[in-house]
């Protein structure tokens, strides 16, 4: 059985960074304006955030939409993500999913996103007003 989420579409446009191994996390980063996402790995320091804070001269890609999951699920809840993802991948659509202790986020491409959103709609989640 597919559980049923609450969906907020987060405001503004965001970028997908890339920095290398070992870099610092730059202040622009860590400014508290919207969602953040910074991961380290041995590969790569990556950073999602709003798009207008990413400088130029940065490897990234921009023109996402982030949409938070608002049900609080446990970390082993079985079918969260695959109730997220499904709609979206069965339409051919791409999606860039995020999990933190609470939350999980999906990123759509922002040109997709009024598209996402009726997939989403016909999969029977509910979207609230906009944070």
């Amino acid at each position: 059985m597919m559980i049923k989420l609450e969906l907020t579409p987060l405001q503004g446009e965001y970028a997908i960074c890339w920095l290398p191994a070992g870099a610092s996390v730059p202040a622009w980063a860590n400014d508290g304006a919207g969602f953040v996402n910074i991961s380290y790995c041995q590969d790569e320091l990556s950073i999602v955030c709003q798009a207008d804070k990413v400088p130029d001269d940065i490897k990234k890609e921009d023109g996402w939409a982030a949409i938070k999951l608002n049900n609080l699920l446990g970390l082993d809840e079985p079918g969260a993500v695959l109730s997220a993802v499904k709609p979206i991948s069965t339409a051919g659509l791409g999606v860039f999913v995020i999990s933190t202790y609470y939350r999980d986020y999906l990123l759509v491409r922002a040109d997709q996103f009024e598209k996402v959103s009726k997939l989403m709609i016909e999969a029977g989640h509910q979207f609230k007003d906009a944070d």
